[in-house]
């Protein structure tokens, strides 16, 4: 198993160089970048161009590979593409932007003014709530729900809580937003939960016990619209997983051998069962963390890191793009690989030693 954990982590590095590698490709051919926002905000607000270049002249930036750029001095583009580090060739770009990334170093954001670690530092608690509480809250409803649904398969249990699952799962979870924020954040009925933030804007002055009520007060919402969407397809998997391992001939040696069926359940089909399951947790938990939630983020003005891609990626800011897909895809390459640990923890007659890297 050490064998294999140490290739792992190893193909790591060419994982990450390959994904940057590909996606810087991509931002150079896309259109309206940085040096062509700011020209069309300098066409559009000449007082921005004397703070640049102290003075605006009336040449014709002849040759310029930037659209909108005629009637601007050469000088000035210049100025701008040292502004955003665009005065060096592409592949000089890209290096520089590799060794900073070996130390954690994503640079300044072009339109924020603070770093990308410290916007990323700011974001992830928002982030982190989210992707933690609904991970735990969907697996522990879940889990039980499709292990009940396995053992009384084809009863009317079964066939209501399908229907109200088949029901969630139609719902879009931003879709579900809006409809809580309507009945209980003050929308048209109640206002029994607020509609904005994580804390409310006393939050030094409370208690511990009262910042504990205040913080799960201003959650209950936003996971309750990413739980109901999202525990439906991890129920039926787990039914799924259940009733096949239920099937197998192991399990009718077993209770000819005269166990009861909780013992047969939990002490030969669950471990097996658990196995597929267990295996999509990373993916579901990089996904609730960093993009699930971004729909959830805007409508309750949850300002987390979902949020702060999208933003990013709308206005170009390429440090804030790149800085934070680089920590979105190192997480989930790790957690990837604490997946395939607990698969041995789960089941230690899986023997990942066999595998090639």
């Amino acid at each position: 198993m050490l064998a294999y954990i140490i290739r792992r982590l190893l193909l790591i590095i060419p994982t990450l160089f390959g994904i940057l590698l590909i996606n810087f490709l991509i931002i150079q051919a896309a259109p309206g970048g940085p040096v062509e926002q700011m020209i069309a905000q300098l066409e559009g607000f000449e007082g921005a161009t004397s703070r640049i270049s102290g003075s605006i002249h009336g040449e014709v930036a002849s040759g310029s590979s930037y659209r909108g750029a005629q009637g601007l001095d050469p000088d000035i583009i210049a100025e701008i593409e040292r502004m955003y580090g665009f005065d060096k060739p592409a592949h000089e770009r890209f290096w520089l932007m590799i060794k900073g990334y070996l130390t954690f170093d994503f640079g300044d954001s072009f339109f924020r003014d603070d770093s990308v670690v410290d916007l990323i530092i700011e974001k992830m608690p928002v982030s982190i709530s989210l992707g933690l509480w609904t991970t735990l809250i969907t697996y522990l409803i879940s889990i039980p729900l499709g292990v009940r649904k396995a053992v009384k398969h084809g009863s009317t249990f079964d066939v209501w809580t399908s229907s109200l699952i088949i029901v969630g799962y139609a719902i879009p979870g931003f879709l579900l937003a809006i409809l809580l924020i309507v009945l209980f954040a003050g929308g048209s009925y109640f206002d029994w939960f607020p509609l904005r933030g994580l804390t409310s804007s006393n939050w030094e002055e409370l208690s511990t016990w009262g910042k504990v009520k205040d913080y799960a007060w201003h959650m209950v919402l936003p996971i309750t619209a990413m739980v109901i969407g999202s525990f439906a397809t991890l129920t039926m998997l787990t039914k799924n997983c259940f009733l096949d391992e239920i099937g197998k001939q192991y399990v009718i040696t077993a209770k000819a051998k005269g166990l009861s069926d909780s013992r047969v359940l939990y002490g030969h089909v669950f471990r097996n069962a658990m196995l597929l399951i267990i295996a999509g947790f990373p993916a579901a938990l990089i996904s609730v963390f960093f993009t699930g939630a971004l729909l959830i983020e805007v409508i309750f003005s949850l300002d987390g890191l979902g949020l702060l891609g999208f933003e990013a990626a709308i206005n170009r800011d390429y440090p804030v793009m790149f800085g934070t897909l680089y920590i979105f895809t190192l997480l989930g390459l790790v957690v990837k690989l604490i997946g395939d640990i607990t698969y041995t923890l789960v089941d230690p007659r899986i023997d990942f030693e066999s595998r090639e890297g």
